[in-house]
């Protein structure tokens, strides 16, 4: 069972729940697994076990021999295509980058090139003998980020 085949049977059943796919991987076992994600709020139970259902309708089990895992994107998990970054803009998110720096902040803008951060750092202010928090608001190109990661509130 090839990826693109998946894709290309499951888009449209995935769009019309309201839902984009993240990530689908085939093991060598043909475990299949497809990670979505809502358009609007949280993948519901229900919308997993539709498309598990539309699945098995476009594909034999007896024929293809595999097993199948539907879930949803995980919270504490890197972002990993752009309608994820974009669905977060306005949201807190923890950016990692690769130069080592973690930082914690507002996501204001997201493309195809990168993340635009809304974020407070302390920093040696001149005139100040204590760092003080900073406000800055940068662009990160998509290559200088290791992930991005939402961050959740806990109430």
């Amino acid at each position: 069972m090839k990826i693109s085949e998946i894709i290309d049977a499951m888009q449209d059943e995935i769009v019309a729940r309201k839902c984009f796919l993240v990530d689908v991987t085939v093991s060598r076992e043909n475990d299949v697994e497809l990670v979505i994600e809502s358009e609007e709020g949280t993948v519901s139970l229900d919308d997993c076990v539709e498309l598990s259902r539309k699945f098995e309708e476009k594909f034999d089990r007896e024929k293809e021999d595999y097993s199948l895992t539907v879930g949803s994107a995980g919270l504490d998990q890197p972002f990993k295509v752009l309608k994820q970054y974009i669905k977060a803009v306005g949201t807190e998110v923890q950016v990692l980058v690769k130069d080592g720096r973690k930082l914690k902040g507002v996501l204001t803008g997201a493309s195809g090139d990168g993340i635009t951060l809304k974020y407070s750092v302390k920093e040696a202010v001149e005139g100040k003998k204590r760092k003080e928090l900073v406000g800055h608001e940068d662009f990160f190109g998509m290559d200088t980020l290791n992930g991005v990661i939402p961050v959740i509130a806990v109430e």
